[in-house]
Parts: structure tokens; C-alpha cells; sequence
């Protein structure tokens, strides 16, 4: 398989992911979690055997757009099987969780992944996906069951008035955002990063893949500090953080025009990324809690927002930086941690306000 066309799969895998994201969420409020949820597991497991063992590329295309699909359902699924079943600190606890499974797998995939591939060819990892699929498909059928205890009727009107609900929440949609200026961070750099290590400090590829390692483990270390300081208030913790992120990214800016060099760079990325992680977690948390009687639209949206919104922004500032140095990716992380602090004082005037409304007295 050529390089454009395993970019070109790699592609359709991801934007119908992020797209069937934002849709998926009703269907499952309405039919329930476990059947979508299973079927989609079996899904995903036979689409991954049929692209170890054929050779058609379009074949491949079309199955790795049905695996977009399909983790769709399983991920906005699963976050909702947790919304179902828990409340309060316990939801906060699990749902912080997410975050911090899902910075540590763009850490173990690739380093998996190659050894799969240097050991067995690359058809051997969609060997592997297939077969822990299905013992994952296996397992739910054991353990699981239907979460869902109210199905919401399916319906065009019901569910417009659901989604225009939701996205009309200032606290939600501002917490939208935050998560995806939080992420675009963590793009940005992925992006710009090969250049600046392997055409700007002049090394090797190896050493590109180590320095996003670095990044991937900071930003899961931000996630799991954040866990230990969940009962710590929301909007202090935001707060500090995103100052913490403005003062790095300046001091990057002024660093990186004297001692401009890989190690200078990777200090400042780490302190970035982490604090990056620690204000996703944070917030990812409450706006996965925030629909709990929608669980399966608020997390479709939260997930698949994240993902529309995060492309627009890193895409954005890539294409107006034309990141060529290390300073150049300072202003560029400056840029965003203003946008987030600006994000984050409408975050927080709207959720002040929706607590308000909510325990205002009634007029007798």
C-alpha cells in the first residue's frame, strides 16, 4: 500500500469518525446502548479482518469508513453507559477516566503498532484489533447489559429540539471550545513538530516520534493530576491553569530567541501539554455530566464538537502562523491560551448565570 493511500485511509477513518460523532448520539437515546453498541463491535471486528486479508484498495476505503462509523457508536456509547449509571463524584471520577485512556492510547498505539508491523507486516494490526474486538464483544455479552431506562422517542422534531437545547447551554457550548482550544495545542504541535526536530535542529525521525511521545505522556499527566484534584472548585482550577499556560507560552517566546534548541522547545511543550490535559479533563468531565437524561447526544456532541471544532482551529493557526521556528510555535500556543482564558470567562459568566436561574425562588 502506498504512503497517500494509507494517509487517504487513514483520512475517511477519521473524518467519518468525527462526523458520525455528532449523529450517533440520538440513535442511541432512542434504540438503547448494548444492541448499537454490539453491532458495532462486530462491526469493527470484521471490517479489520476484511482489510488484513484483501487487496482491493477501495475495499479497504470503504471499511475503514465503516470502522469510523463504528467506533462512533462504541465510544459515544460507552461514555453514555457511564452518564446512565452513575451521578455526582462517582460520574466525575469515571468520565475523568476517559480522557486519561484516551491520551495514553496516541502513546501505546504507535509504539504497538510498529512492532506488530516490523515483526508480522502492517496487515498483522488489523489482525489484532479484529481479535480484541471480538473478546471485547465477548465479554459485554457476559458482563454488560442495557444501561438506558428511559428510551427517548425518535423523531426529527424531538431530536432537533435536543440538539438546539444543548447547543443554546452557554456552560456546554463555551465548555465545547475550551476542550477543543485545550487540544489544539497537542495538534498544532504534532503538526509543526516533525519539521522544527528533523529541518530546524536537524534530527532524526526517531527522535520527532520520542518528542510527540513526550507530549502525549505530559498531557495524560495533566489528566491524572486532575483526577487527584477533582474536589478542588471548577473555576479556580480552570483559572490557574490557563494563567500557568499564558506565562509558558510567553517565556517560551523570549526562551527560544535565545537558546533556541530541542531541549528548550521540549521543556516548554511538556509544561503546555500538561496543563493542556489537566484543563481537558476538567471540563470534558462536567460536560459529559452536564445532559445526563441525554447522555448519548451530549456525549456524541462532546466528542464529536471537540473533533470539528479542534481541525478548524489548529488548521487555522498552522495555515496563518506558517510555524518555522520554535518562538513561531510559542505565539501560536499564546494565541490559543488567550482564546482559552477568553472561552473560559464566558464558561464560567454562563454557568454563574445558569445557577442562578436554577435557584432563584419562585415569585408568590
Amino acid at each position: 500500500m502506498s504512503n497517500a493511500a494509507v494517509q487517504l485511509s487513514i483520512l475517511l477513518f477519521m473524518v467519518s469518525y468525527g462526523v458520525s460523532q455528532l449523529l450517533v448520539g440520538s440513535l442511541l437515546d432512542s434504540f438503547g446502548r448494548f444492541r448499537l453498541g454490539s453491532a458495532a463491535l462486530l462491526a469493527f471486528s470484521l471490517s479489520s479482518f476484511v482489510i488484513a486479508f484483501t487487496n482491493n484498495i477501495y475495499l479497504i476505503y470503504a471499511m475503514r469508513v465503516l470502522q469510523g462509523i463504528a467506533v462512533s457508536f462504541i465510544m459515544v456509547g460507552k461514555r453514555a453507559y457511564f452518564m446512565d449509571i452513575y451521578q455526582g463524584d462517582k460520574l466525575k471520577h469515571y468520565t475523568s477516566l476517559f480522557s486519561i485512556v484516551w491520551a495514553t492510547a496516541p502513546i501505546v498505539a504507535p509504539f504497538l503498532g510498529g512492532y506488530f508491523q516490523e515483526l508480522w507486516g502492517w496487515q498483522s494490526n488489523f489482525i489484532f484489533l479484529g481479535v480484541f474486538s471480538l473478546v471485547i464483544l465477548v465479554l459485554e455479552q457476559l458482563y454488560s447489559g442495557e444501561s438506558l431506562r428511559v428510551k427517548h422517542p425518535f423523531g426529527m422534531r424531538s431530536i432537533a429540539g435536543v440538539y438546539s437545547m444543548m447547543i443554546r447551554t452557554g456552560d456546554f457550548t463555551y465548555g465545547l471550545i475550551i476542550l477543543a482550544l485545550s487540544y489544539s495545542m497537542l495538534v498544532v504541535f504534532g503538526m509543526t513538530s516533525p519539521f522544527l526536530i528533523e529541518h530546524v535542529f536537524h534530527f532524526s525521525p526517531v527522535v520527532s516520534g520520542y518528542s510527540a511521545l513526550l507530549s502525549g505522556v505530559a498531557l495524560m499527566a495533566g489528566g491524572i493530576i486532575s483526577k487527584a484534584l477533582i474536589s478542588r472548585p471548577l473555576d479556580r482550577k480552570i483559572l490557574v491553569a490557563v494563567s500557568l499556560q499564558i506565562l509558558f507560552s510567553l517565556l517560551m517566546i523570549g526562551v527560544t530567541r535565545v537558546w533556541a534548541n530541542i531541549y528548550t522547545l521540549m521543556v516548554f511543550i511538556a509544561l503546555i501539554h500538561l496543563l493542556g490535559g489537566f484543563i481537558f479533563n476538567i471540563v470534558f468531565a462536567y460536560a459529559l455530566g452536564r445532559f445526563t437524561k441525554n447522555a448519548g447526544v451530549a456525549s456524541g456532541i462532546t466528542g464529536g464538537g471537540n473533533y470539528i471544532v479542534t481541525s478548524f482551529f489548529s488548521y487555522t493557526i498552522t495555515g496563518f502562523f506558517r510555524i518555522s521556528g520554535p518562538s513561531l510555535l510559542g505565539v501560536a500556543d499564546l494565541l490559543l491560551a488567550v482564546l482559552l482564558l477568553g472561552a473560559f470567562l464566558l464558561f464560567r459568566r454562563a454557568r454563574l448565570a445558569g445557577e442562578a436561574t436554577k435557584y432563584r425562588p419562585l415569585a408568590s
